[in-house]
């Protein structure tokens, strides 16, 4: 009977007695299974995504860091790496 439906035809047992058939409207609704394979490897990539950036984040920031460690112990003691704090003098 849905093969009929869709294809339009309207089943005579479907059409109220003294209707006329030209104006009789069959409204059927049958709700599709949803397909969660989508939504679910959405969630899966941008997850992952994120773990990577954070990664990505964490291994630049150790980079740097040991980039920064080696530069001041190669370079020798007061050539520029120094930072000078302004001592506040007392009122």
């Amino acid at each position: 009977m849905s093969a009929q439906l869709r294809a339009g035809h309207i089943p005579a047992d479907l059409i109220p007695p003294g209707a006329d058939p030209r104006t009789v409207v069959v409204v059927h609704h049958r709700t599709e299974a949803r397909d969660w394979t989508g939504p679910i490897l959405l969630a899966l990539v941008v997850s992952a995504g994120a773990a990577g950036v954070v990664l990505t984040l964490c291994l630049l920031l150790q980079l740097t860091a040991a980039t920064a460690a080696a530069v001041a112990a190669a370079a020798p003691a007061g050539v520029g790496l120094s930072i000078p704090l302004a001592r506040r003098k007392g009122k």
